[in-house]
């Protein structure tokens, strides 16, 4: 592997920023403080972080850059990512490495400016869950979205749940764990 050249570099850091920047469970725990009072920095710092993996590592694949994340997520903001944009954000932050590598640096622009347009248009929000005394639907007591909730994750405390069906027995998140499920 070549090494990038500087400005090479500069645009990589760019399009690692707008994939980490528009990738919803990142963003439901910066803004729910899930890393304590530096959540923001520490998301600037993941940027960083991951930027500087892919240059001191040859070669990587993948599932090695998932695990990195996945890494970063669980000790910077106690949160594991369990809802399936994890392959995603790896697969095309790779992607954007292999442009830059291959020097189709107009391309990796043009992503850039479609993921800025995509954080441009709004952000995942996370909702507080709805009680059971919300709304009748809801029939676990455990807070969490119901049906007719708002669109996005619910958010209890500093745990992203997804609901359960009724004849699924609820499992205790108590642990200290965020988890991050996709809403089905």
């Amino acid at each position: 592997m070549a090494p990038l050249a500087s400005s090479t570099r500069e645009l990589f850091s760019e399009a690692v920023r707008a994939v980490l920047e528009t990738w919803p469970v990142l963003q439901i725990a910066v803004d729910n403080g899930f890393g304590g009072a530096y959540s923001q920095q520490k998301a600037e710092w993941m940027v960083d972080a991951l930027q500087q993996y892919f240059i001191d590592n040859d070669e990587l694949q993948q599932d090695e850059v998932e695990d990195f994340i996945s890494e970063l997520m669980n000790n910077e903001f106690d949160t594991v990512v369990d809802d399936g944009s994890l392959p995603q954000v790896a697969q095309k932050v790779c992607e954007m490495f292999q442009q830059c590598q291959q020097g189709k640096l107009a391309e990796v622009r043009e992503q850039i400016n479609q993921l800025n347009e995509k954080k441009s248009t709004g952000r995942a929000k996370a909702t507080p869950a709805k009680t059971p005394d919300d709304d009748d639907e809801c029939e676990d007591e455990e807070a969490m979205e119901c049906d007719g909730g708002a669109e996005g994750p619910s958010v209890n405390g500093a745990a992203v749940k997804e609901q359960l069906p009724p004849a699924t027995s609820h499992e205790e998140q108590d642990d200290g764990w965020t988890v991050v499920r996709r809403k089905k």
